[in-house]
């Protein structure tokens, strides 16, 4: 008998959610883009998150780039480096 070769599926990103889980003054934040869903979290958290999306968007389009084009890999690099310091 033969074996069959498994083919290994590659991770593929459709989209990105971000949830904030510090907010509890009682507001519902939610921010919607292409490919983006941020909800929850506190108004600084929120504000974070959403610079990350601008700065993430600017390096996408840098790259001639749509989030769904990349690879797990390069989108979490592009994250790291969006990120706001603190």
């Amino acid at each position: 008998m033969k074996a069959r070769k498994e083919k290994k599926e590659q991770a593929t990103v459709i989209g990105l959610l971000g949830v904030g889980l510090d907010g509890d003054d009682g507001h519902r934040r939610i921010t919607e883009a292409e490919d983006v869903v941020l909800v929850g979290s506190s108004a600084e958290t929120h504000e974070r998150m959403q610079e990350t999306v601008i700065k993430l968007g600017e390096a996408l389009e840098q790259r001639g780039k749509r989030i769904r084009d990349t690879s797990p890999e390069e989108l979490v690099d592009l994250i790291r480096d969006a990120r706001p310091q603190p």
